[in-house]
């Protein structure tokens, strides 16, 4: 709701209120920006929470010492799902309102600089959609499959508490602190925070890794939708649906949500059921594309959907597919309830001690940590935090569901995808995600290599899995996404009486797409906000994110970019996912490491050095981790491991005039040994350029320590002239504080047309 600009007198009181209410509130979802004044719990509440943390408690303690026999994965799901709701209760209210002082009575830029464009008021519902379906990429869905080959435990432990204590903590308190700095982006805060040097090498490496993290976004999107007409059809047909959604919540029947959510679903189902119908047509067969060509729609589409406005495209698509997202890990959820699948793979398994495992090379430490990205922590999230989703932030409130909230459900959803791993025969997972030099490409070779591992999976077995789904073979597919795809559609076919795995199989395929593509359109806008606002340094009108020219020209650098390296990592003889997933892991972790030495800094330069544990503690232990994966990346001798190791096996073959599989040819050969070369020397770059932004920041905050705070590019407080609920749900407070809004503004007196509908 948004009262009269002229009626300053009534805002206050409103806000006085509301503020003096919500202090008060058991559940934390008010706007108090010293967070004093709550009432005790009640014995309701009291009661309630001990239940959570018991069963939490239970499930962990069954997972910790179960050894030797088969549990069901029940114990994986709510253990999660306990330790979540009590983070999201108890620590995000702290970081909220106690660490970061959130204070509603304080306008947002979404409200003070509305154009309408970038900056836009936007309901917390539709903006909660915006968000997690733009951080919600790759990450969750591959990673957790891709490291479950080290057993259901370490993935577990690190999705779990690495987003509770790492991932959201570092989306709620960018997305903080970038809203009170007019959205600015992440490597912009940086350059004004922590100084020219420490600041540009931010830019740089920020601006670099984002790049490769889009990629491979990209990439895993191509190689879902390849070959795909049924892909290819329901995913494109979300463009248009969303086109229609944001035109009839701007022009046609403002403020109706959740008419717009029923109509843009339901078209949304039918595009679904309908590229089922047309992939054994003419019209099938038209959009049955190859990879190269989805590269160039990728492009393409990246491209617009940067430049058009937010509220036309961007937020109604990203509001849309989360939906389908949301939708189905629930219906996932209820299904695992329902079919009870017992989990199939080891609570930790030879290969995460020994490092030899066929899907990816390396121990559990480092590998696990970056191999699981997004769902536990990830810089491409500070990107988002720090780019659309501030800019329509109405309340500042609100940055505990957006932020914290969203990111605890991403972590949802790779749980999820984990649990759809470790419950299929796992002489088929391994026959799926190991590389066809290992497998030998047929179900009779893949069988006798599963065999080798000690799993007892026979030709006939994964023969008949691969009729099942209806595919000529699942034998390495490798990416996890196929993995995962299989893995969903057992346990809903389980959960619906058998059968159909088929539908589901394909279905999976379809959601896994519409899953990653959100997150590259949002984060090609977020890296045109980079751009712009790094030229706009030394040219003043380019940094100006009204300025259409500079809009155009920014968003065809950002995508010519990502299109290139995606481009190469399509083409790559030894597998774009192989290559670059490594790369992709480490960086998003170094990324995450100069998003949460910026917030630490931020918080000690405010002088709350005693809260600096917050951010401080998941910094260390990343940098740890991500330092110790780059060394290995550069500098271990074993190819399968080490990017300059792997390039000079593959030179010193082509110098002996041999060839190594998977290259065909010496032009492959010689695309090996260019790829390797550039992935150690990328590697090289990112953790030095991060390492010099640690250095600097140390500097700045050695300086806050002794002066007990410095100032910052925070920007003055203006009153607000809105009144909304910080959570998904108004609570009685909230909702008898807009009741006394409208009293006071004389029962909608003076309101817009939009507003009093």
């Amino acid at each position: 709701m948004l009262l009269p600009r002229g009626d300053a007198g009534v805002t206050a009181g409103v806000e006085a209120q509301m503020a003096g209410t919500m202090t008060k509130t058991d559940d934390g979802g008010g706007s108090s920006s010293a967070g004093s004044g709550r009432s005790r719990p009640s014995m309701k509440s009291v009661l309630i929470w001990t239940a959570v943390a018991l069963v939490g408690a239970v499930c962990w303690g069954v997972l910790a010492i179960a050894r030797g026999e088969t549990i069901s994965a029940l114990w994986l799901l709510f253990a999660a799902l306990s330790s979540y709701a009590i983070a999201y209760r108890f620590y995000s209210r702290f970081i909220t309102y106690k660490v970061l002082r959130a204070d509603d009575r304080r306008a947002t830029p979404a409200e003070r600089l509305e154009n309408g464009v970038d900056f836009d008021v936007t309901d917390r519902r539709v903006l909660f959609g915006h968000h997690f379906a733009a951080i919600a990429g790759a990450g969750p869905l591959v990673g957790p499959v891709l490291a479950a080959q080290m057993g259901y435990l370490p993935g577990t432990i690190w999705i779990v508490v690495g987003v509770i204590f790492a991932g959201a903590v570092q989306d709620l308190t960018v997305m903080f602190f970038s809203m009170r700095r007019n959205g600015k982006s992440l490597g912009q805060m940086i350059r004004e925070e922590i100084g020219l040097v420490g600041g540009i090498a931010a830019l740089i490496a920020v601006f670099a890794i984002m790049i490769i993290i889009l990629a491979v976004l990209a990439l895993i999107v191509v190689n879902a939708l390849a070959e795909s007409p049924w892909g290819v059809f329901s995913i494109a047909l979300t463009i248009p649906i969303a086109l229609f959604m944001g035109l009839y919540l701007r022009v046609l029947r403002p403020g109706r949500v959740l008419e717009a959510t029923g109509i843009g679903v339901a078209l949304l189902l039918m595009a679904i059921v309908g590229g089922g119908w047309i992939q054994d047509t003419a019209l099938g067969e038209t959009l049955t594309l190859s990879k190269e060509w989805l590269v160039l729609a990728l492009v393409v589409y990246g491209f617009i959907a940067s430049v058009l406005p937010v509220w036309l495209l961007l937020t109604p698509r990203d509001y849309l597919s989360t939906f389908m997202k949301i939708g189905v890990i629930l219906l996932l959820a209820v299904s695992l309830i329902v079919a009870r699948p017992v989990i199939q793979a080891p609570a930790v398994s030879d290969f995460a001690l020994e490092g030899t495992g066929p899907v990816f090379a390396g121990s559990l430490f480092p590998f696990v940590f970056i191999t699981i990205a997004c769902g536990a922590l990830s810089g491409f999230h500070a990107l988002i935090s720090s780019g659309t989703t501030p800019k329509m932030v109405a309340k500042e409130s609100q940055v505990r569901l957006i932020g914290y909230g969203g990111m605890l459900m991403e972590s949802f959803v790779a749980i999820s995808a984990l649990i759809a791993a470790v419950v299929i025969d796992q002489g088929l997972y391994f026959a799926m995600n190991s590389p066809m030099g290992a497998t030998g490409g047929t179900a009779e070779s893949a069988a006798t290599f599963v065999q080798g591992l000690g799993f007892d999976t026979t030709a006939q077995s994964i023969a008949a899995a691969s009729a099942a789904v209806q595919e000529d073979s699942l034998v390495s597919r490798t990416g996890g996404a196929p993995a995962l795809a299989v893995g969903l559609a057992q346990i809903f076919s389980q959960a619906f009486g058998g059968g159909g795995q088929a539908f589901w199989y394909h279905f999976a395929i379809m959601f896994e797409a519409l899953f990653i593509l959100t997150a590259v359109d949002a984060g090609t806008r977020v890296g045109r906000f980079m751009l712009q606002d790094t030229i706009g340094n030394v040219w003043k009108k380019f940094g100006d994110l009204s300025w259409r020219p500079g809009n155009i020209i920014a968003s065809a650098i950002v995508v010519g970019l990502w299109g290139s390296v995606l481009y190469i990592g399509v083409t790559d003889p030894l597998g774009g996912v192989n290559q670059l997933f490594p790369l992709f892991g480490i960086a998003n972790q170094l990324l995450a490491a100069i998003a949460l030495t910026l917030v630490t800094v931020l918080l000690i330069k405010h002088g709350k050095l005693r809260y600096a544990w917050v951010t401080a503690i998941p910094l260390v232990w990343d940098l740890i981790v991500t330092m110790t994966a780059s060394y290995q990346k550069v500098f271990s001798d074993n190819p399968a491991i080490g990017y300059f190791a792997q390039r000079t096996r593959y030179a010193d073959a082509q110098a002996a005039g041999e060839l190594l599989a998977p290259a065909q040819d010496q032009a492959q050969m010689d695309q090996v040994i260019f790829n390797s070369t550039l992935n150690g020397i990328l590697q090289s770059f990112f953790a030095v350029l991060v390492i010099v932004v640690v250095v600097h920041a140390a500097v700045v905050i050695a300086k806050a320590i002794r002066s007990g705070g410095l100032p910052t590019t925070e920007e003055p407080a203006v009153e607000s002239k809105l009144v909304e609920p910080a959570g998904l749900f108004p609570t009685a407070e909230e909702k008898r504080a807009m009741a006394e809004r409208d009293q006071l503004v004389g029962a909608g007196a003076g309101r817009s047309e939009a507003e009093q509908k």
